[in-house]
Formats: structure tokens, C-alpha cells, sequence
């Protein structure tokens, strides 16, 4: 979902214009994601992942909710050779679309692509991880929660899009299913303990959460 103004366009546009260039395969799933309406990150969310996976030196990255394969490929950026994305989404149009992405960019073999419910995939799937990250449906935000912080390891970084939800998470009047999902999900973030949570008012908002040690 586009994120809501923050900041004024003439600012999102500048700091737009800043961007380097993305390799063509990038900037191909970036104008697909514009011309289909699909949800995307977009490439300044998409830095601070490489920013997070740089300073963090994670090897594990699990994906709640790939889509595609855009966030994996920044992931991907800041991680080591060694470094493994796991993706998720529920389509397997989807992980076509990802892997065939991925193949073109050469990092085919440091992802892997489950096709199904990305909370029970991670509940299946041994830990710990350095970073997960969320990204689905914002009704299943709080199972994400309740499944993701026991894989994370200590140092471990929570990253969850959309958690200011198009500014709706602000109006009380609002009750529908998905922004009460957002809603809670920040509620249940920033009352744990373990967890010391910001929110980073870029785009749509992005919620960044450390495992305490």
C-alpha cells in the first residue's frame, strides 16, 4: 500500500532524487509494483534494510510476506556472501515471480521461497534468526508478533512495514479489521519488555524492534 505524506511531496521527491540507481532487474520490479498497484517497500525503506542487515551483520534473515522478492534483494545487499533470506508469501505466482527475479540478479542461491501462511512457516521453521521481517496482512499482525520474537536471537532485530497504517492507526473512530491489527500490533511491540522498539516515520511507517540481550 502507498504510504501516506509525512513529510510534503516537493520533500519525498527530493529525497527521492537522492537515490543511486538500481540495477535494471531492481528498477523492473519497482515499475511493475507501480503499474500493478502491488504493495511494495520501495527503495528508501529499502535502504534502511541494507542499513539494518549491514550494522546488525546478519546471516539469517526470515521474511514474513515476500511478495515478489524486492526486500529480499536489499536484505541481501548488506548481508555477507554467506548470507540466507528466507521468503514467504502466500501465491506461488509470487515465488515464481521472486525466484525468476533473483535468478537475473544472481543471489538465486541465497534465498529460498516457501509458498503458504508465513506465521505457521516461521513457527515451523528452526530459529534463531538475525532479522525478521513483516510484511502481511495487517489483520495477522499480532500472530506475527507472537511468532516472531522466540526466533529471534538476542541482538535480533523485529522489522515490521505499514505500522502507521495511512495514518489510521490515530483515529479512534476507525475499527476495521486491519488497522485494529495494526493497532494492537504496536500496542503489544512497545509493552514487551524483551524489546526496545522505534517507530521511523518513513513512508508508511517502519517498525524497528532490538531483542534485548
Amino acid at each position: 500500500m502507498a504510504g501516506f505524506a509525512m513529510y510534503d511531496a516537493s520533500l519525498n521527491g527530493y529525497l527521492d532524487e537522492l537515490l543511486p540507481e538500481r540495477p535494471p532487474v531492481v528498477r523492473e520490479m519497482e515499475l511493475y509494483a507501480e503499474e500493478k498497484g502491488f504493495p511494495f517497500i520501495g527503495p528508501q525503506v529499502g535502504r534502511v534494510l541494507t542499513t539494518l542487515a549491514m550494522m546488525s551483520r546478519a546471516k539469517r534473515v526470515f521474511e514474513m510476506g515476500s511478495g515478489y522478492g524486492y526486500s529480499a534483494y536489499w536484505f541481501l545487499q548488506g548481508m555477507s556472501p554467506e548470507g540466507r533470506v528466507i521468503m514467504t508469501d502466500g501465491s506461488d505466482a509470487n515465488r515464481k515471480l521472486a525466484m525468476f527475479h533473483h535468478d537475473r540478479l544472481g543471489t538465486k542461491d541465497r534465498v529460498e521461497f516457501h509458498v503458504g501462511n508465513a506465521v505457521d512457516i516461521l513457527r515451523e521453521t528452526d530459529g534463531p534468526f538475525d532479522i525478521i521481517f513483516n510484511d502481511i496482512d495487517k489483520e495477522q499482525y499480532p500472530d506475527a508478533y507472537h511468532a516472531a520474537v522466540h526466533k529471534l536471537h538476542p541482538g535480533g532485530l523485529f522489522i515490521t512495514d505499514n505500522t502507521l497504517w495511512s495514518g489510521r492507526v490515530a483515529d479512534k473512530s476507525n475499527k476495521d479489521e486491519a488497522t485494529e491489527g495494526v493497532r494492537e500490533f504496536n500496542r503489544l511491540l512497545f509493552a514487551d519488555w524483551d524489546l526496545f522498539p522505534v517507530i521511523l516515520p518513513i513512508r508508511d511507517g517502519l517498525a524497528v524492534a532490538v531483542k534485548k540481550g
